[in-house]
């Protein structure tokens, strides 16, 4: 033993600015901060930047004289679900967590893959590796999610549907924040069935990393990334490209993104710069209807959002963002001229935050402005054909005919009471909406914890939210669908309850939520109709939901083949309240009411190991299977996926295959997904750079 290592002399540490966070002696430290003893279940559920930025579930074990010491870096460890970050252990909102590990062991292409790992989430796929994906929370739509980047709102006032076209790839995420149930007092009026927040990586070294993959279907991908650090600046700049020739006819695609996330931080002040750009061609098969199997579409986004914060007595975040979406949509691939739409979407907005903590707790204040404009062949108000020369569509020899804007204001308040085994937040939305009448709109939500001991935790909350239409919802008008320009705007209230009890290798949750929905937003046919028209009605939601996470290594030794072994299910359950009864429903009333997901993680022999990933699904609804000439329920089906890696520090090799069952199935009428997709590939990262 060395013994001159184990007594050195220890520093001095002299600190000149104080703040009144529980962990701001290791925070202020800025360096690796060793603890002999620590026994860490999972804080993924409640607390995910605990979870991902302390350390991973599955790695946590108590070190003993034999053993390494366990070395961890604390960042801040604040929460989501509130405007003002709380305290890990004072967290008021159930919050799914899928964190880098989970992201490393996964044979996910896409965000979208990556989410069908939690239950409470429904993932539709038109297309694989993130072609045209609708994704709901708890019962749900695409239209009614709030995606974050990094917390900048990204989501698409043209539709949801393209709202998870990403400027970055699965390599550049750090973790994905899941928030479920309504929001709109935290995220604004979108949040209206939840919220999934985007994390990126920030490499804690200059590093240079590649990866490369191929496999079925003429498919291949790579992508590369730099990452350069100072004391104060973190720099990660990535770009990839993806094609593949599709699995079936007509779902070929290509598509790249670039991505650049600067940040600057001091003791004082934050700062932080993201920018990219992405690009989807594609085959659309059946995407929109069965008259033409020869669709196309091309996506492109451009994304530029500042962050910065003052870190005073008084905390200010800031926010400022522009995003722009072209889209453009082809009935038939082989004469556009025949059918086709441009849509272009241009948002920017801008929030300004405060938050403190004084005697009675933490109050945040805040305010959202947030511009929405359309420029469209198809959807909008008309413009005077006098005028539509000054719209021309970028890169083509045509020009908009329609348009339309909104804007937003949003004015927030919350207040949060910490007591040490009881936390309570509630607060208010007032928003505006010029598109909306009546002036501002009020919307409450209160949410409380109660930690009785440290391995439970009981949650409940109360939100009302609101969303307004999207413009397809108002406008779109095309073969069998009519858009309604007399749409009111949803409006929903939540009620969630919810424990979760964690043990010394085990965690378990669970869940049940209510949502009354006012003036839901659907697409509804009459039995004596010709086509498909958007109308209001009143749908509820009730469902629950329930999760368990094992720690094998720490159960059975941390050298022991199983590892790790999640379990989760979810019931959902849609009903309209004062529908016609000859109304047939194609979307909202299409839900999934069934979700069993398992994951299980273990090693094979040294630094090769395995993750398998089933998911079992029960999908209400039926429609008119083009190919039989029959009517045909989605039904019940499974899917398997499997990752089989080495992993070490340099490099990892990896095979995977999704769907290995070979089962075809439907998310959406018509639009059958793939078999089995067989993929391989290599990554490789080269650190210190210099």
């Amino acid at each position: 033993m060395n013994i001159k290592s184990r007594f050195r002399k220890p520093e001095s540490v002299v600190w000149t600015h104080f703040t009144r966070r529980g962990d701001a002696i290791f925070l202020s430290l800025r360096r690796e901060v060793r603890i002999g003893v620590l026994s860490v279940a999972t804080l993924a559920a409640a607390c995910p930047d605990s979870a991902a930025a302390i350390m991973a579930y599955s790695q946590a074990t108590v070190p003993t004289e034999d053993k390494e010491e366990l070395e961890l870096t604390l960042d801040d460890a604040e929460v989501v679900g509130t405007l003002a970050p709380l305290p890990a252990d004072k967290a008021v909102r159930l919050v799914q967590v899928i964190n880098r590990q989970d992201i490393e062991a996964s044979s996910a292409h896409s965000v979208n893959d990556l989410l069908k790992l939690v239950a409470g989430v429904d993932v539709r796929q038109r297309g694989g590796f993130g072609i045209q994906t609708d994704i709901g929370v708890n019962g749900g739509t695409e239209d009614q999610l709030t995606v974050l980047l990094n917390g900048i709102n990204i989501s698409n006032p043209h539709t949801g549907h393209l709202t998870v076209d990403l400027p970055i790839n699965v390599d550049d995420i750090e973790r994905i924040e899941v928030i479920e149930g309504g929001a709109s007092r935290v995220y604004g009026s979108m949040a209206f069935a939840g919220a999934i927040n985007i994390v990126t990586r920030t490499d804690k070294e200059n590093t240079l990393g590649a990866h490369m993959q191929g496999g079925s279907y003429g498919t291949f991908g790579t992508n590369a990334h730099v990452s350069l650090q100072t004391p104060h600046f973190n720099n990660r700049i990535s770009g990839a490209y993806s094609r593949s020739d599709g699995a079936d006819g007509n779902d070929d695609f290509n598509k790249g993104n670039a991505y650049w996330n600067g940040h600057y931080s001091s003791a004082l002040f934050e700062a932080s710069i993201q920018a990219g750009l992405s690009t989807m061609n594609y085959g659309a098969n059946t995407f929109y209807g069965t008259g033409s199997d020869s669709q196309y579409e091309q996506d492109r986004r451009y994304l530029v959002a500042l962050q910065a914060e003052y870190k005073g007595m008084i905390h200010v975040p800031v926010q400022m963002y522009w995003n722009r979406s072209l889209d453009h949509y082809v009935w038939r691939r082989s004469n556009p001229e025949a059918y086709q739409n441009f849509h272009q979407t241009n948002v920017y907005g801008a929030n300004l935050n405060a938050y403190t903590t004084w005697a009675l707790g933490k109050t945040a204040v805040g305010i959202e402005f947030r511009r929405e404009n359309i420029l469209s062949t198809r959807l909008g108000k008309e413009i005077p054909a006098s005028e539509q020369h000054k719209y021309k569509v970028p890169g083509h020899d045509e020009h908009y005919k329609y348009k339309d804007g909104r804007s937003t204001l949003g004015l927030y308040f919350e207040h949060d009471i910490l007591l040490d085994n009881l936390t309570l937040s509630f607060g208010m939305l007032a928003h505006h909406n010029t598109s909306v009448t009546g002036g501002m709109h009020f919307y409450p939500g209160i949410d409380v914890s109660w930690r009785p001991s440290d391995e439970w935790k009981f949650y409940a909350s109360f939100n009302q939210s609101l969303r307004t239409p999207t413009y397809t919802d108002l406008y779109y008008n095309g073969p069998g669908l009519q858009g309604n320009t007399r749409l009111k705007p949803e409006k929903s209230t939540d009620w969630h309850v919810g424990a979760t009890y964690t043990g010394t290798c085990f965690i378990a949750q669970a869940k049940g939520f209510f949502r009354h929905g006012t003036d839901m937003i659907d697409w509804v046919k009459n039995e004596d109709a010709t086509g498909y028209v958007t109308a209001n009605s009143d749908i509820d939601n009730i469902g629950v939901e329930a999760l368990l996470q094992f720690n094998l290594a720490r159960l059975c030794g941390e050298n022991a083949l199983p590892q790790r072994l999640t379990l989760s299910y979810c019931y959902n359950y849609k009903y309209r309240i004062n529908a016609e009864q000859e109304a047939k429903y194609i979307s909202r009333m299409t839900f999934l009411r069934h979700k069993f997901v398992a994951s299980f993680h273990h090693r094979i022999v040294s630094h090769l190991s395995a993750q398998w990933d089933f998911s079992l699904k029960n999908r209400e609804g039926e429609f008119d299977n083009e190919k039989t000439g029959k009517p045909q329920a989605f039904g019940t089906y499974g899917t398997l996926d499997m990752k089989v890696q080495w992993n070490v520090p340099h490099y990892t090799l990896y095979v995977q295959a999704n769907n290995l069952t070979n089962h075809r199935y439907y998310d959406f009428a018509n639009v059958e997904q793939p078999g089995i997709w067989l993929m391989a590939g290599v990554k490789m990262k080269l650190f210190p750079l210099f």
